[in-house]
């Protein structure tokens, strides 16, 4: 069986062995493309047993340029996600930046991301830890895997137990970022679920445009790689048109490519299993 926890995915069939799917928009950009991505990879996920938690960000802190996308606005977009989840009966997540932003976010989504960036901030993961809802925080790009327990025994000592570990990169260079796959093992070693991003580890920052690139005909290796290698859960950002979305457009999956990736990638998790 998988290592997280079943009553997340209570209202769903799935099967225990397979890994399970974080996966939507970068953000909300408006209700129809929330609801289409949702309900289309809820669609997939039912068929292929494959537990799903949709996760859209309800506002972007951490653009490069201040001509960047952030949001229709955060109670609006909290709103949109929440709406989704219930409709589809499925659990939400979505980022937090702040340690104000935690206790309001929680009332909409049942999983609170903590970006790879803020790992290490203290207020951030307590404030997470204190909502009681499953915190799931990203591996910094300046961060080792087993530096994360740090990370980890904050929200622990908070009295919440409900962590997860996200590997999404280690930065390369001043304009790439390269995955490390022994820190899968290496934060699975820490007693939590991992779960790897499989577009955000592609980025390309820093770049003199402004606007982040990326390696979107990898996230395939990435993501075979990271099911060969143990990981408990897959993140993957997804769009109908990346070209045209206002956010991540670099770096996501095309929506119609989604299926055929989990297929295989079901296949070969029973195989390594």
């Amino acid at each position: 069986m998988n290592n997280y926890p079943s009553s997340l995915f209570q209202n769903q069939q799935y099967n225990n062995n397979n890994f399970f799917l974080i996966a939507g928009p970068c953000v909300v950009e408006n209700e129809t493309m929330v609801m289409e991505i949702s309900e289309k990879v809820a669609s997939i996920c039912k068929r292929l047993e494959i537990p799903y938690i949709f996760k859209a960000s309800y506002r972007k802190a951490n653009r490069t340029s201040a001509s960047s996308f952030t949001g229709i606005g955060d109670h609006e977009a909290l709103q949109l996600i929440n709406t989704a989840g219930k409709k589809l009966n499925i659990p939400t997540t979505t980022d937090i930046h702040t340690a104000a932003e935690a206790a309001i976010a929680a009332e909409y989504v049942d999983v609170l991301q903590v970006p790879a960036f803020l790992c290490r901030q203290t207020d951030l993961l307590l404030a997470a830890a204190a909502t009681n809802k499953i915190v799931n925080v990203k591996k910094g790009q300046f961060v080792s895997g087993p530096a994360m327990k740090f990370a980890v025994d904050k929200i622990k000592q908070a009295g919440n137990e409900n962590v997860w570990l996200t590997e999404r990169g280690n930065s390369f260079g001043y304009q790439d970022l390269i995955v490390d796959y022994r820190n899968i093992t290496w934060m699975k070693e820490i007693g939590v679920p991992v779960v790897m991003d499989c577009t955000h580890s592609l980025q390309q920052p820093n770049q003199t445009s402004g606007i982040t690139g990326g390696n979107p005909q990898l996230i395939e290796t990435i993501a075979k790689a990271a099911i060969a290698t143990g990981a408990d859960g897959l993140f993957i950002e997804t769009h109908p048109e990346p070209a045209k979305a206002k956010s991540d457009g670099a770096n996501m999956l095309r929506l119609d490519l989604l299926e055929p990736l989990l297929e295989k990638l079901v296949v070969l998790r029973k195989a390594v299993m």
